[in-house]
């Protein structure tokens, strides 16, 4: 086989329904980490379904560098993803961070040199139906979007041609600002309320949201991020375009009773927030209702 080697380490909505589409692809030698082996892949999109059976690792012992690792668990787990990434990186291996949140190198700092990261914002909306079974929504005009660096360009490469890709966006930093936006209001209205997104088309929760948001607008802002002025509105009317039946991964976790992914979103909001000394209150509010939430599944 012609092309390069990947590794996709996480099979959850997002890793499964990336290495399902790289295998269906054919143009690159996939390997899946995973805790627990899986005879194959299925993955149902909108033109149809693929069902593929790529190798499967569950522990890093044998493996050699390869050219591409896709890091696609949860922002708290990525600490645990280091026996991985130390076997499967080269001199000249790149790490495409699959992540929610922002500082996607500075997780990986001690074990992945900064320069070999790319930070990847995901759009799709990829969902676990269960043990080696997902569904690829597409919510917005592009699936991911990375840097407009060579690193950048190259995962988008890597991709083409296959039924996730990735877009190179110049003003890297306003993307993922906005779509961290996104992130602090879908993933904790979802999660608390264990409801999916049609629970947005409330009138008291879009008030919530809306707070949430012109909060953290003020915080993007400090931190460098280019935000209109209705920004909170744009970001609220977006998720409105959303399939309202589509969950997100933190309302997953809270069904599951998994510990939440909250301090790679909230907690990042309020972190920068401290920083800046900008006042955060709501946000503040539903961190330690998530650390509760969170608490009590651990």
């Amino acid at each position: 086989m012609t092309g390069q080697s990947v590794a996709v380490i996480g099979l959850g909505g997002i890793g499964g329904s990336l290495a399902a589409a790289l295998q269906a692809a054919g143009r690159h030698a996939v390997l899946c980490c995973a805790r627990r082996p899986l005879d194959r892949l299925i993955l149902d999109h909108p033109e149809g379904r693929e069902e593929v059976s790529p190798p499967v690792a569950t522990t890093p012992e044998g493996l050699s560098p390869v050219d591409w690792v896709a890091l696609c668990t949860k922002a708290q787990d990525s600490a645990a993803a280091a026996p991985w990434l130390r076997v499967l990186c080269g001199p000249a291996t790149r790490v495409a961070v699959l992540q929610n949140g922002i500082g996607h190198a500075a997780r990986l700092g001690g074990v992945v040199p900064p320069e070999r990261v790319v930070p990847a914002i995901v759009y799709f909306n990829g969902e676990r139906l269960g043990d080696g079974h997902l569904r690829l929504r597409r919510v917005t005009e592009c699936d991911m979007a990375v840097p407009d660096d060579e690193a950048g360009r190259g995962f988008a490469a890597l991709l083409a041609g296959s039924l996730v890709g990735a877009h190179p966006a110049p003003d890297f930093v306003t993307r993922a600002w906005r779509k961290l936006l996104i992130n602090i209001v879908a993933n904790p209205l979802t999660a608390i309320t264990r409801q999916r997104q049609q629970v947005l088309r409330r009138d008291d929760i879009r008030a919530l949201g809306l707070a949430l948001l012109e909060e953290a607008v003020a915080v993007g802002r400090a931190e460098g991020a280019e935000l209109p002025g209705d920004a909170a509105r744009a970001v609220w009317a977006l998720l409105m375009t959303y399939p309202a039946e589509a969950g997100t991964s933190m309302y997953q976790d809270a069904l599951a009773g998994r510990p939440l992914e909250i301090e790679a979103l909230t907690g990042t909001v309020v972190a920068a927030a401290e920083r800046h000394g900008i006042p955060v209150p709501q946000n503040r509010a539903m961190l330690a209702l998530l650390r509760a939430v969170s608490d009590a599944a651990g």
